[in-house]
């Protein structure tokens, strides 16, 4: 990629003008008893690491409600929390269930995030949480459960219902429902509105629950001087409330209500095969005529829950790739014209002051580039992007620019000592050759050489920190299984910190990394 071109007008957003250091971790990998990583203690640990380490971000995958693969990329509402993620601990303190709920959850792993088992056994205890608090009207244990259910109305009682009837209908998706519910405008008048108010106010109890939890760990996280890096999905799942809800903003048969053509991305480094995400697509034009409301108020619950946001997909905003329905891969597809620049002035005059992390990467094109200097917003640089090729290959270290981000990897790469231990030898050559070293410390190569770069953020996944091979990979993207398990020992981070804390401190203080985030 050629140097960034000039853009004619002031760009949208400047807000990266520090140096600073993070670590990508996603909350389901934090440990504890109970099966899955929880807002709980051990998440204090973790922020706790982070001050000592000198880390002044944590950034995170989406936070959503998962579906089928369990991935948070694909959730069931785009405005939702996980109760998956609800420490269980703290309502038993609440007086909201018994302790002895929680003992089936003690024989989960440790290791690994069973989200079959963990379906099984961790719902019911929290429908137990509900019927307790609506028997009793228990003291609520994070400010009054109606005010939070008025405030998030807009998107609360769609989801809640969606929630609820698709436990009614047994787990199967909307469009497979009896055609009078298959909408929330028609199931409004259904019957089942009623029927099921209990069943709707309990996924209602359990936002109430994680968003109660969730703003007592970002009151820690600021206290540390820690600021929290969210992660918004371009597209929703077509499973999902916002769908059902509002289906005249997506490209859906008018017959079926199904999509005439879904999301992915072409032939890529990840796959030969380019990736089919089957994401239904937005009606851009609609959007637009509709001032972008659904995407405003998508941003704005995100900047409520955090204090950075990365975009996710951030070239489709400019084209993206649409791929007929009933395609076996994505490489049928072609590009169509996204809403490019005027999308970001909509963002950029209801949130002059939005701190956004633009996710730019794949194969560069000029109106890409363009795009992004127009916003002015900070993209990526993946140092696992960078050898092999030519010294102009953009994500090699002398051509980062101060305003990007820099990752060792991401989410869903490898980790560092997998990826050098599966590359060819001309590859690791290169990689021996350019950083002066001989690989022996490969993950440490790789955090040294990210706090050396010139961008601004510089972004370590925990498995790097670790120095973890690809038995701790969080994700393979074009795999439909064994994806998003990883989690660590409570051990395993002492560890880090005990041997490892005063090295990142030192490495932030030489280059520049230890300086306080604008919150």
């Amino acid at each position: 990629m050629g140097p960034t071109p000039l853009s004619p007008t002031p760009p949208l957003f400047n807000w990266l003008d520090g140096r600073a250091a993070g670590v990508l971790l996603h909350p389901t990998c934090l440990p504890g008893d109970f099966g899955i990583g929880a807002l709980d203690q051990h998440a204090d640990q973790f922020l706790e690491f982070l001050a000592a380490a000198g880390f002044r971000y944590w950034q995170v995958c989406p936070l959503g409600p998962t579906g089928y693969g369990d991935s948070p990329y694909q959730c069931f509402s785009a405005f939702a929390g996980n109760p998956y993620l609800i420490d269980l601990a703290a309502l038993v303190r609440a007086g909201l269930i018994p302790d002895t709920a929680l003992g089936p959850l003690l024989f989960l792993s440790s290791d690994r995030v069973d989200y079959g088992a963990l379906w099984r056994l961790k719902w019911p205890i929290l429908f137990q949480a509900h019927k307790t608090f609506r028997s009793s009207r228990a003291a609520a244990p994070y400010g009054d459960f109606a005010a939070f259910q008025q405030k998030h109305a807009h998107w609360l009682v769609p989801y809640s219902f969606f929630q609820a009837l698709k436990d009614h209908f047994n787990g199967r998706p909307w469009w497979e429902w009896p055609v009078e519910v298959r909408t929330m405008a028609r199931a409004e008048t259904s019957p089942l509105a009623t029927e099921l108010a209990e069943r709707r106010e309990a996924y209602q109890f359990f936002q109430y629950l994680f968003f109660g939890q969730w703003k007592q760990l970002r009151a820690r996280a600021a206290k540390l001087g820690i600021s929290i890096i969210g992660d918004v999905p371009i597209f929703v799942a077509l499973d999902s409330a916002p769908v059902w809800d509002s289906p005249h903003l997506y490209q859906l048969d008018a017959k079926t209500g199904l999509p005439r053509a879904v999301a992915g991305v072409p032939p890529d480094y990840f796959s030969a095969d380019g990736q089919l995400w089957g994401n239904p697509l937005y009606d851009w034009p609609v959007h637009a005529a509709e001032g972008y409301a659904w995407w405003l108020s998508r941003f704005q619950a995100n900047f409520d829950l955090y204090d950075v946001v990365r975009l996710d997909h951030f070239r489709g905003f400019d084209t993206y790739w649409s791929v007929p329905s009933g395609a076996a891969t994505a490489r049928d597809g072609k590009w169509q014209q996204g809403p490019g620049l005027d999308f970001f002035r909509a963002i950029a005059a209801r949130f002059p002051d939005a701190k956004i992390i633009a996710e730019d990467l794949g194969e560069p094109a000029l109106s890409v580039t363009a795009l992004l200097a127009g916003t002015g917003l900070p993209g990526m640089a993946v140092l696992q992007f960078a050898f092999g090729d030519k010294s102009d290959n953009f994500y090699l270290p002398h051509n980062h620019r101060a305003n990007s981000v820099v990752y060792p990897g991401t989410h869903d790469n490898d980790t560092t000592r997998g990826w050098y231990a599966s590359i060819n030898g001309k590859t690791r050559d290169h990689v021996r050759r350019y950083l002066r070293i001989n690989g022996a410390e490969i993950s440490w190569d790789f955090i040294r050489t990210a706090y050396e770069s010139v961008a601004n953020l510089a972004i370590i996944p925990l498995q790097d920190l670790f120095s973890f091979g690809s038995e701790a990979r969080f994700n393979l993207p074009g795999t439909s299984e064994g994806n998003w398990q990883w989690r660590y020992r409570p051990a395993q981070l002492e560890k880090l910190k005990n041997e490892s804390a005063g090295y990142l401190r030192e490495l932030g203080e030489l280059y520049g990394r230890l300086g306080t985030p604008r919150i």
